[in-house]
């Protein structure tokens, strides 16, 4: 029982004594859907990435979008371009 009491109070210690996580090293915004779409109907070269669902892709999406699911996302970031602007939706 004490060594279970130690362990947990040992790791209230450690998490509390955590400091925040820090910010992403890439630059990040978040931008409107008008924004969005003044960028896109102005033939700025966006790449738009969904990531819902496939099923809910499959209902309707934004033209020219990309599905990549957010859970897959980690594992499928390499798809995505960094040579122009992401946005996520």
């Amino acid at each position: 029982m004490r060594a279970a009491l130690a362990c947990v109070v040992g790791a209230i210690v450690l998490l509390g004594a955590a400091g925040p996580a820090a910010p992403p090293a890439y630059p990040t915004a978040f931008i409107t859907v008008d924004e969005l779409k003044a960028l896109v109907d102005g033939g700025a070269t966006v790449a738009i990435i969904d990531v819902r669902t496939r099923s809910e892709f499959d209902e309707l999406h934004i033209s020219n979008a990309r599905s990549i699911p957010l859970r897959s996302l980690p594992e499928r970031s390499r798809e995505i371009s960094k040579a122009q602007p992401v946005v996520l939706y």
